[in-house]
């Protein structure tokens, strides 16, 4: 799908969750570079997907991040679709203020905005074939996990959505 255009709506269905994977969004420093340590190591998903005039599917994706000496997050996934072959999408996210997140999306047409907003975090960007996103991440108490609503439109209007939950995965061997 990378590098290709979008000629029709069977195509977006994978756009849908792919934003959940960065937000920077968990406890951790005064300014929220915390945040994006909640992606390093292992991250999973699993999400409905609605796309309208489609059948909803299920969407599932396994992430490792890893924080440069920089500071921003280069989050790889592994996605697998229901009924689509597995994919790899490749992220970078990094902070460039208080409360305020910039970076790419292997899948986004343009730069991925992230803001802040009372302790919840909105996603935005666009996507080939005149589509733009926006997810809000709400972290679960505990920061451990988070749920994820996810909206397409295209000329304004919704053509598909997406509700799931991320979870940081314990890592064996580890204290």
């Amino acid at each position: 799908m990378l590098g290709k255009p979008i000629r029709s709506a069977s195509h977006w269905p994978a756009l849908f969750v792919l934003v959940a994977a960065t937000a920077p969004c968990f406890a951790g420093s005064e300014q929220g570079q915390g945040a994006l340590h909640f992606f390093e190591g292992t991250t999973e998903s699993a999400s409905t997907v609605k796309v309208l005039m489609k059948k909803p599917y299920r969407s599932h994706w396994i992430g490792t991040g890893i924080i440069e000496p920089d500071g921003s997050l280069h989050l790889t996934q592994h996605v697998t679709d229901e009924g689509a072959p597995p994919k790899t999408r490749r992220w970078v996210i990094r902070q460039i203020g208080p409360h305020h997140f910039s970076g790419t999306m292997s899948e986004a047409s343009g730069p991925v905005d992230v803001e802040e907003i009372s302790g919840k975090y909105r996603f935005r960007f666009n996507i080939k074939g005149h589509l733009s996103a926006e997810e809000w991440l709400v972290p679960d108490p505990g920061g451990r996990s988070a749920t994820t609503h996810i909206s397409v439109r295209k000329f304004g209007f919704v053509v598909a959505a997406a509700e799931g939950i991320i979870r940081k995965v314990e890592e064996q061997g580890r204290d």
